[in-house]
């Protein structure tokens, strides 16, 4: 699956800000590490967002959010928001700092 680029390029606008950041092309897509961890990928046009196992649940409840499960097994801590909750930067934005929430606080790689 290829990655929108647009949506990339938007991405990386907003975690540029958040520290020690990477890139890396893994699950068909495009992954924004953050201190080594994966923070989110671009599917698509959609957004893998790596939220954590406490706000998993909360996360499902949204519009437009369900779970990431590539094998048959649900990944709990990860979500797959679609392309049309995210098209307002705004929203981007909110996902993106949902994920960092999480991300942020584990001890860098």
């Amino acid at each position: 699956m290829a990655f929108d680029a647009e949506l990339a390029e938007r991405v990386r606008a907003v975690v540029c800000h958040y520290g020690h950041w990477d890139e890396k092309k893994m699950f068909g897509g495009l992954c924004i590490m953050l201190n080594g961890h994966m923070l989110c990928c671009v599917l698509g046009d959609e957004l893998m967002a790596r939220v954590g196992p406490d706000d998993y649940q909360a996360a499902l409840e949204e519009e437009g959010v369900r779970e990431m499960d590539f094998t048959g097994r649900p990944l709990t801590g990860i979500v797959v928001v679609d392309g049309a909750v995210i098209a307002e930067p705004e929203e981007l934005q909110s996902w993106l700092q949902r994920c960092n929430n999480f991300v942020g606080r584990l001890p860098p790689k």
